[in-house]
């Protein structure tokens, strides 16, 4: 046989073998799907036909996103100017018209040239993030929040009033270099993170959310606090899941005592959702949604989209996972969705390819055009 005609008869061989595999395949997913025959099957998987099978729109709508470039735990994505504009304007697209700086700097790495810190040995910026955030914030319609400044002194001792002392500046020093030049400025993000009652922490959020809204006129407020369960493991470790988790009552009763101390200087909480498993959202939402209104607190859900059931630290979430947590967050009532992040784990321009593949299912399900 010639070498053509072999080739021939080899290609010939191959289509029909796929054929009598691929054809049984499709009859029976045409009997599954109710269809009378092939042509069924094939109508069934042609394109178009692969759409979600959950009702759609039945989530809280995320209208808030981090803004994470300290990077402590997650890559630098090393964007100038282009890429975050660019990046401002997909948020635009589905909604968002919230951003907060998740923290104006993180032990010695800042975001801006901050006077007070540098003098206190942080390192220079290469460029003013906040003022570019601002400025963007601007553009695009949206509020900026500014997160306060972390020295790392409360998670290495677990006492958060030493956080008090440095903000006591930078609050002062951000309000004067930018809060009196931008209407951006929408607010601030009081960046210590508890779970539960912690020592110091009430005393810090009022002492700082005070200041806060003292210099700025009562700009709003809020905290992002994490709920102690089952997967409130540390990043840093090769755990998942804990034994001893907080119980819903054991919740309740810590952050009534909380809310009770801070709510006349703090607008808002957003429970930050990923560390408790997705059959007890439901119930762990109602107690948030009773206490903030008991004490006449927004209540906003911090809705993380990346997956902390995975191994490796910190990807894109499954899109089911981020649904089911925005849909709880619906039921519960709560009155705004954020998300820690956008540009990591939803932008179609993240270092990820997964988060365009997630920023799509969420636009489909929410039927953004």
């Amino acid at each position: 046989m010639k070498t053509s005609n072999r080739r021939n008869f080899l290609k010939k061989v191959a289509v029909t073998a796929a054929s009598a595999v691929a054809v049984p395949g499709l009859v029976k997913a045409a009997s599954e799907f109710g269809g009378t025959g092939t042509d069924d099957a094939l109508a069934a998987s042609a394109p178009g036909h692969g759409g979600l099978i959950v009702p759609k729109g039945e989530g809280l709508r995320i209208t808030g996103t981090f803004l994470d470039e300290i990077s402590h735990d997650i890559p630098h994505q090393n964007w100038g100017e282009k890429e975050w504009d660019a990046d401002f304007r997909h948020m635009k697209s589905i909604g968002i018209d919230t951003v907060i700086g998740i923290r104006s700097g993180y032990r010695k790495f800042i975001t801006y040239p901050s006077p007070y810190l540098l003098k206190k040995g942080c390192y220079m910026p290469s460029v003013d993030l906040l003022d570019l955030f601002l400025r963007l914030a601007g553009k695009y319609g949206m509020k900026f929040y500014f997160g306060l400044y972390d020295s790392g002194e409360y998670w290495d001792t677990g006492d958060m009033s030493h956080e008090v002392e440095h903000n006591k500046y930078v609050i002062d020093e951000v309000w004067n270099m930018y809060g009196r030049k931008y209407e951006s400025f929408g607010g601030w993000y009081l960046s210590g993170e508890i779970s539960r009652a912690t020592k110091g922490a009430i005393g810090t959020f009022h002492a700082l959310g005070k200041q806060c809204k003292e210099v700025s006129g009562g700009l709003p407020t809020f905290i992002s606090p994490w709920i102690d369960g089952k997967k409130a493991v540390m990043a840093s470790g090769s755990k998942l899941t804990k034994e001893q988790a907080v119980s819903v009552e054991q919740h309740e009763r810590e952050w009534d005592e909380i809310f009770d101390g801070i709510h006349d200087v703090v607008d808002a909480c957003a429970f930050q959702d990923g560390h408790i498993d997705y059959d007890e959202l439901d119930a762990f939402f109602a107690v948030n949604k009773r206490l903030a209104d008991k004490y006449g607190m927004q209540c906003w859900t911090n809705a993380e989209s990346f997956d902390r059931d995975m191994p490796i630290k910190f990807l894109p979430i499954k899109f089911d996972k981020l649904r089911m947590k925005l849909e709880a967050a619906m039921r519960a009532g709560y009155d705004k969705a954020i998300t820690f992040e956008f540009s990591h784990f939803m932008s179609p321009q993240s270092a990820y390819l997964q988060a365009g593949h997630l920023f799509d299912r969420y636009k489909e399900y929410f039927n953004i055009r």
